[in-house]
């Protein structure tokens, strides 16, 4: 038998995580990893936050599922909390981005067809997204490594380059049903969109009555340093997809959506078999307790700024590696002169520095938001040996 009882999906790396404390990784030989990975923007409280650890706990011993038949304190409490923090007036609960996502989709062909316009079902989506790995979510991601051996995809879906609102507006037809953006690409190299761009799609939503979709699964829940990154930008949109760090480490997602929008969702339109049971809920109440306040969420810019500072002062020492930082919060991305995955591998193996390479050569920093400059220090220390040493082992670099 040559196949792997795990399917051989992605090119696993060497590292074995078994326990995780507080910013760090141990691994199963006992090494230990500075986690600025934070398994993708998820573990936003670290891997041993007692508050949403103690309240797993308690909803597992108590009831950690029913069916979607039945009523849902727990959803509700959680649901209602999104709402009072939020453009939303309702909410959906997934297990995954991609189903947000999926979600807010159906959610904004459903508010035109609803009303009787089936001829309303594109979505006008952008260059280097990344919105999941479902057949809908790879249709919406103009990404040919995504699509590759899963063709035909999905009808419904036209591309436009990000950040840029004239050759948007020229997609706009009798089909169209409305954008779906990532208002800061995260997988596409943490390239944050303009105050005019994004404001620009809201007029041209409001103009031809379309739905203004945020796929907001990475950047959203603190991690720019507001509670979700649209609130930066002076806009609402009219549904948005939500996960990672939702859970902070529990599989959970949501769309969120205006009464509005949602006017097409009604009953047996939608469905989730686990979607919002109540020990997502758990784990999503004990996430907003932490995050969902001015006082966190002014400490998470105050700390981003303060690596962010570390970062641009340092890159310079290193101009034949480094180009330029950039992102919002804690989402950052550090743009190299290389493709950044051999330098990833070099920090995560020879330094114990776990980061994320991504799209347009960008090595993504996405460290747990409650960082101190303990950490800071401690990443800025391995980044600088890991960059002497990665140009000393190949000075051609």
């Amino acid at each position: 038998m040559s196949i792997t009882p795990l399917m051989p999906v992605y090119p696993r790396c060497g590292v074995r995580p078994v326990r995780g404390e507080h910013c760090h990784l141990i691994s199963e030989d006992g090494t230990r990893y500075l986690d600025f990975a934070s398994g993708i923007a998820v573990n936003l409280l670290g891997h041993s936050n007692e508050h949403l650890i103690g309240a797993i706990q308690r909803q597992a011993a108590t009831l950690m599922h029913v069916s979607n038949l039945y009523g849902s304190p727990q959803g509700e409490a959680v649901a209602q909390r999104l709402v009072d923090l939020t453009f939303a007036d309702t909410v959906f609960f997934t297990n995954s981005g991609a189903e947000a996502v999926e979600c807010a989709i159906k959610t904004a062909r459903a508010y035109h067809q609803h009303a009787g316009n089936t001829e309303r079902f594109e979505l006008i989506t952008f260059n280097n997204a990344f919105h999941g790995r479902t057949m809908a979510t790879i249709s919406a991601s103009d990404q040919d490594k995504m699509h590759k051996g899963f063709l035909p995809l999905l009808p419904g879906f036209k591309y436009a380059p990000f950040d840029d609102l004239a050759a948007a507006e020229a997609l706009i037809g009798p089909h169209t049903a409305g954008f779906l953006v990532e208002p800061i690409q995260g997988e596409g190299g943490v390239r944050d969109g303009s105050v005019e761009f994004i404001a620009g799609l809201r007029a041209l939503a409001d103009e031809h009555d379309l739905m203004l979709v945020f796929d907001e699964v990475q950047c959203g829940v603190a991690r720019t340093g507001t509670f979700y990154a649209y609130e930066q930008y002076g806009v609402v949109p009219d549904i948005l997809a939500t996960a990672k760090g939702i859970g902070g480490g529990f599989p959970l997602g949501a769309c969120l959506a205006s009464e509005k929008a949602a006017r097409g969702m009604v009953f047996g339109t939608h469905g989730s078999t686990y979607g919002g049971n109540p020990l997502a809920m758990a784990a999503a109440s004990a996430v907003l307790d932490v995050v969902a306040n001015e006082a966190f969420l002014a400490n998470v810019r105050a700390t981003a700024a303060r690596l962010r500072a570390r970062l641009e002062q340092f890159i310079g020492n290193y101009p034949d590696l480094f180009e330029l930082v950039r992102g919002k919060g804690l989402m950052l991305g550090v743009k190299l002169r290389i493709e950044p995955r051999a330098f990833v591998a070099h920090l995560r193996d020879n330094h114990q520095l776990l980061t994320v390479a991504a799209g347009d050569q960008t090595l993504r920093v996405l460290p747990p938001l409650v960082i101190d400059d303990t950490h800071i220090d401690e990443f800025m220390d391995k980044l600088s040996a890991g960059a002497a040493s990665f140009l000393a082992k190949d000075p051609e670099q």
